[in-house]
């Protein structure tokens, strides 16, 4: 029986330690009273000239002018310059607080200050748990580092993590940068920040958006997926998902990339893209393309890779492998694309060829490798391709084709017909993004079927040969030939004209290759 007496009163004098372990205690205070009918239960605690309201509850150290001690309930209220101190790394000022010792649970009010070792927080009214170690505002706060000032409607501080929850209107500034969210988390220590709402990041030279993401503001890098772009060098980047460095001056994207280019009217797509802003460059791959703006007729590019290299006024972009161009009246394809922005020319350029491989190929075989123009119904090809826009009006202004040049049109009337026109240069001219006019210069050749204007029946084919050839477009279709010094040649009729001199060495109808819309880009 008196084991159990011991066993039992050892059991409650630790019930009775543990209670008072959790008991508030009053350490000093300038006066002592009660009064029951002004302040039923409570004791009340002020301060004289020489000593301060002092109370203690388990590590925490609260200092006030007066208070309202309810033994009771284990709680009180201060006012009057009220500080807490817990440990050597929070500080916590107020006008008033309550707090509740079971609960261990404080509200603050009054010009609220709360400094920890990394940063300060000023509010109007301040909730802390200590069981959970975490503080919380619900109507606008201030929190201040060394460089840092925040603002938010909500925060919530989590002790353990050094981490603050910010919710509703929230403005960060720092000298080098601004942030703007609608909720975000910031780590104190590392200075780390994630986004889980509508963010909008400005620092000197670039401004970025997204809808959850994360940001490192001391390395400045982060990055940023659901809705993010990138304001950069005269760059908006768009992507599902978009990395960006500041000190390396580089941003990064995967998945539905587009880069446009607000200076010179460029959008640049693809699911891969690299940014160097010191170099002024952009890459992009993965069924990449791009799209030049013209009026409300625009030039899509699709390439393997696509770069954009230099700065704004003097831009250029290259693409490599299997280019494909589309506009409503013209296509065309080439193993190399570059667009000089600063000049207006567009070149479409055939890989090079060896001495050796130039030697042995037939004139049908480079033609099926060089680069081919569709403009309309007609087909032209050579060794390189150049198309001129307008800088003013920034029309198409005219077309060249250096070496090999050869021009197709498709006979409307005969089943298998092909008007035929080859020199060593072509030279071409448009108005109103239309081609109005063709000149064949040097060692031209042409074959051109002749119908009779009233029945339409064929009269001959006319193989002719002189120094130049000018066309006469009109409708997208040949209106009138006109040869130029000594022309040589003669009108057959077509059963009289052998089959293979019914075309032109070189000759090679590409019509299964021809872009017939922007969505046959990516046929391949």
């Amino acid at each position: 029986m008196r084991v159990y007496i011991i066993v039992i009163s050892l059991f409650c004098s630790g019930i009775i330690q543990s209670q008072e372990k959790k008991v508030i205690e009053i350490k000093q205070a300038g006066s002592f009273d009660k009064n029951e009918n002004v302040n039923p239960g409570a004791n009340v605690l002020r301060k004289n000239k020489d000593t301060r309201v002092h109370l203690f509850h388990e590590g925490m150290n609260i200092y006030s002018d007066y208070a309202l001690f309810y033994k009771a309930s284990n709680s009180f209220k201060a006012n009057g310059n009220v500080v807490v101190k817990q440990g050597d790394s929070i500080t916590m000022i107020s006008e008033n607080l309550d707090y509740d010792g079971n609960k261990r649970k404080i509200v603050a009010r009054g010009n609220v200050d709360f400094t920890n070792k990394e940063t300060n927080l000023k509010t109007d009214i301040l909730f802390h748990d200590r069981n959970l170690k975490e503080f919380f505002f619900l109507n606008g706060g201030l929190i201040k580092d060394s460089v840092t000032l925040i603002r938010s409607k909500e925060g919530r501080y989590f002790q353990k993590q050094s981490k603050y929850k910010f919710k509703k209107n929230v403005f960060i500034e720092n000298p080098n940068y601004t942030i703007k969210s609608d909720e975000l988390d910031y780590f104190t220590k590392s200075e780390f920040t994630f986004f889980y709402g509508p963010t909008k990041i400005v620092g000197k030279d670039y401004e970025i958006y997204c809808e959850n993401g994360f940001y490192n503001t001391i390395e400045k890098n982060g990055y940023f997926n659901k809705n993010s772009k990138i304001n950069y060098n005269n760059r908006i980047i768009k992507g599902d998902s978009l990395t960006f460095d500041d000190k390396k001056k580089f941003a990064l994207g995967v998945d539905n990339i587009t880069i446009t280019d607000t200076i010179n009217k460029t959008i640049i797509k693809g699911n891969y893209a690299e940014v160097f802003k010191l170099l002024d460059s952009a890459m992009i791959t993965r069924k990449s393309f791009a799209i030049k703006i013209i009026d409300k007729d625009s030039l899509f590019i699709k390439a393997d890779s696509l770069f954009a290299v230099g700065p704004a006024n003097a831009r250029k972009i290259k693409g490599r492998y299997n280019v494909k161009i589309f506009k409503s009246n013209m296509s065309g394809r080439s193993d190399k694309i570059l667009i000089d922005e600063q000049s207006g020319i567009t070149k479409l350029i055939r890989n090079k060829i060896s001495p050796k491989q130039t030697q042995i190929m037939t004139q049908n075989e480079i033609t099926k490798i060089n680069p081919v123009l569709w403009i309309a119904n007609n087909q032209m090809t050579g060794d390189e391709i150049h198309i001129t826009r307008d800088l003013k009006t920034n029309d198409m202004d005219s077309l060249k084709i250096l070496n090999n040049a050869f021009v197709i049109e498709k006979d409307t009337l005969g089943l298998n017909n092909y008007n035929q026109m080859k020199g060593i240069t072509l030279l071409g001219k448009f108005y109103k993004n239309n081609l109005k006019t063709v000149n064949l210069i040097q060692n031209t050749e042409m074959v051109y079927y002749l119908y009779d204007d009233q029945t339409k029946e064929l009269v001959g084919i006319d193989k002719a040969i002189c120094s130049s050839i000018n066309m006469d477009i009109e409708n997208n279709a040949i209106k009138e030939i006109t040869f130029f010094t000594d022309p040589e040649g003669v009108v057959s009729p077509e059963k009289d004209l052998e089959e293979n001199l019914k075309f032109l060495d070189g000759f090679n109808w590409r019509i299964s290759e021809k872009i017939k819309n922007k969505n046959k880009l990516f046929d391949d």
